[in-house]
């Protein structure tokens, strides 16, 4: 009872999470468009009044004009809405999924004995560290003198964030790697708007009622870590989904995958950033950050590609059909059987069942790239040794004779 408990306990924070990311995302890639598309004011009554852009759209069936004020309006209007408890929303769901699979199941999606032989305490600590570490180095930075050179910001923050990729699949699962990894950014992006934007739109407020100037300083700092986000967003939405595709953190050096998606995305996102502000380069943008991308992204795929059938170490066994069955009953069955025996588990994952010969025997080609990618047994948790799966794997690879 406990596990299906855990289960709908896991769904629902999934689906509340997706929902609040949606929304985060959706207006913060908003935002960011709108930001870029603003053009100067043709009616001087609006110059002002203080509006340093404005936007015509049309949504919906109906127009929109947008102003944004160079500082802030000079009276505050009745209703002013914010935009923060969507980022709040994300975090929190998605920090309670950390808590609920990957520190409260360490043992299973965040320890692996191979990489490192981590007590659960440890590796729990740790990984709060990361996120904690993650966001003081970050902060610290931007408030730094180094924090006025955007590209040398970027180049310096690209060095300590492949140094935390790797490290984490150093010392993590390549699942559990790539989720801390992911956590740890999105704590950034969070921790961006709880401590530095949202406190630096009050203080404009608050110096409209009171009748003060507001200082743009406060618009600035907000402006700049709202663009950093941006930026994050990617290589966090794919973390989000890598743990659907173990031949991306199953990968030898899953650490150097990680680095190379993550970078594709920031490209990728940079080029439509730039793609916004066209209309300052008479409708131009450079397609570089895009084939970059993109590149990156091919050069992954090609990296990635699995070995063809016979190149396999040699199995030492004579690789019966027999042997791989009672290697699947002790290793794999635990799981993936009509009725698991492995604790937390209700129902065997994503449905694959392994616990006849007729189902073993219809399932080889995913069963490979489980096997050859370290992906399963989650954690290793049944024990499963290197010749074990090479004998699976020849077996295989020599067309799965029974």
């Amino acid at each position: 009872m406990s596990a299906y408990f855990l289960e709908w306990l896991s769904l629902l924070g999934r689906w509340l999470h997706l929902v609040a990311g949606i929304a985060w995302i959706g207006s913060s890639f908003y935002f960011i468009w709108l930001d870029n598309h603003l053009l100067v004011p043709t009616d001087p009554a609006l110059v002002r009044r203080g509006v340093a852009g404005e936007l015509w759209s049309v949504h919906g069936g109906g127009f929109y004009n947008s102003h944004k004020y160079r500082v802030a309006p000079e009276t505050l209007p009745p209703v002013l809405h914010w935009f923060y408890w969507e980022a709040y929303t994300t975090f929190l769901s998605g920090f309670f999924l950390l808590c609920l699979l990957y520190y409260g199941r360490a043992e299973v999606y965040l320890i692996d004995p191979t990489v490192a032989a981590l007590s659960k305490p440890t590796a729990i600590g740790i990984g709060v560290a990361f996120l904690v570490g993650g966001w003081l180095v970050y902060d610290g930075l931007c408030r730094s003198p180094l924090g006025r050179s955007g590209l040398a910001l970027s180049a310096v923050l690209t060095v300590l964030l492949s140094a935390a990729a790797w490290g984490l699949c150093h010392l993590f699962s390549g699942r559990g790697a790539y989720m801390e990894f992911g956590a740890m950014l999105g704590t950034i992006m969070v921790a961006n708007v709880f401590f530095v934007i949202i406190p630096g739109q009050r203080e404009l407020v608050r110096a409209k009622q009171e009748g003060r100037q507001p200082d743009p300083k406060h618009g600035i700092a907000g402006k700049l870590r709202s663009t950093h986000n941006t930026y994050f967003t990617l290589p966090v939405l794919f973390v989000m989904i890598s743990h659907h595709y173990a031949m991306t953190y199953g990968a030898r050096e899953n650490w150097l995958v990680l680095i190379a998606i993550c970078v594709a995305g920031v490209s990728l996102r940079l080029y439509f950033v730039a793609r916004h502000k066209a209309q300052d380069r008479n409708g131009r943008t450079s397609p570089l950050p895009a084939a970059l991308g993109l590149l990156t992204l091919a050069g992954v795929a090609v990296a990635l590609m699995p070995q063809p059938p016979g190149t396999t170490a040699a199995s030492p066994s004579n690789g019966s059909f027999a042997r791989i069955q009672a290697i699947v009953a002790q290793r794999c069955t635990s799981c993936h059987s009509a009725s698991p025996t492995q604790a937390g588990f209700t129902a065997a994952p994503n449905g694959l069942l392994l616990d006849t010969a007729e189902r073993i025997l219809a399932h080889t080609e995913q069963m490979r790239q489980q096997i050859a990618t370290r992906a399963m047994p989650l954690g290793n948790i049944t024990g499963i040794t290197e010749e074990e799966r090479n004998e699976m794997l020849t077996w295989i690879d020599r067309g799965a004779p029974h």
